[in-house]
């Protein structure tokens, strides 16, 4: 089905580079199909897969895991996925979802995972702090996170991903200010249009559901930066004046 998907993409659109399946949906993909996760991989790559994003990463920490998605991939088992991946020629993205139970010393431990784990592979392209939403969650009761929380993550990621080519400030997590802010405090993207997106806005985001071309270069330019359309891999398409 999965290979059939992708190729069935490619047909119609041969030029489109296709991003699909988080580290997670690859290990179970392989547990489906009862190959390695190299060899599920490389079929992936031939149907079609040009990348993988980076989900399912929530926090690396067994308490965080056992208690939040104790059924998900175990950190360690996410970060082998992602090495994998990158030695068979993928890139990959990674994220972190804070502001819920983890504490500090597990975020920075989180960080510094995937630190070790580029300076092992070099095949991340970008890291996106992911804001919680609490609402229609079992952890309700939790308030969301300050601006102030979210640049910190940012600024902290900018400083020990080093080896990382971008930090990404998520509009739709942190809003369009708050990411316009973060191109200050070390992001330098802050994600595209987006189309339609689903899982923070079920738990309360109240972003808009896309933002056009013509706003987000605005929203860069007024934050004195340089407005660059990218394509996927982080290759310049245009720069917008």
């Amino acid at each position: 089905y999965y290979t059939d998907l992708l190729k069935g993409i490619k047909e119609v659109r041969p030029d489109v580079h296709i991003q699909a399946f988080t580290c997670v949906e690859i290990a179970h993909l392989a547990s489906l199909a009862e190959k390695p996760i190299g060899e599920t991989l490389d079929i992936l790559k031939d149907a079609g897969l040009g990348s993988i994003p980076g989900g399912g990463a929530e926090v690396f920490s067994p308490r965080i895991r056992e208690i939040t998605c104790e059924k998900k991939l175990p950190g360690r088992d996410w970060l082998e996925v992602a090495k994998v991946a990158h030695r068979h020629g993928l890139h990959t993205n990674a994220t972190m979802l804070y502001g819920h139970i983890e504490t500090m010393a597990e975020r920075v431990e989180h960080l510094d995972a995937l630190r070790v784990t580029q300076d092992e592979t070099n095949g991340f392209l970008a890291f996106i702090p992911l804001a919680f939403h609490p609402k229609n969650t079992e952890m309700s009761d939790i308030a969301r996170t300050t601006g102030i929380d979210d640049l910190k993550n940012i600024a902290v990621a900018r400083l020990m991903l080093d080896n990382f080519p971008h930090i990404k400030a998520y509009w739709v997590m942190i809003g369009p200010k708050v990411a316009q802010i973060a191109l200050s405090f070390g992001a330098d993207d802050m994600d595209g249009t987006v189309k339609e997106e689903v899982i923070t806005h079920m738990a309360g985001a109240e972003t808009e559901q896309a933002i056009g071309s013509k706003t987000l270069v605005k929203l860069i330019h007024e934050a004195g930066r340089i407005a660059i359309e990218r394509d996927t891999l982080y290759k310049t398409i245009q720069i917008h004046e």
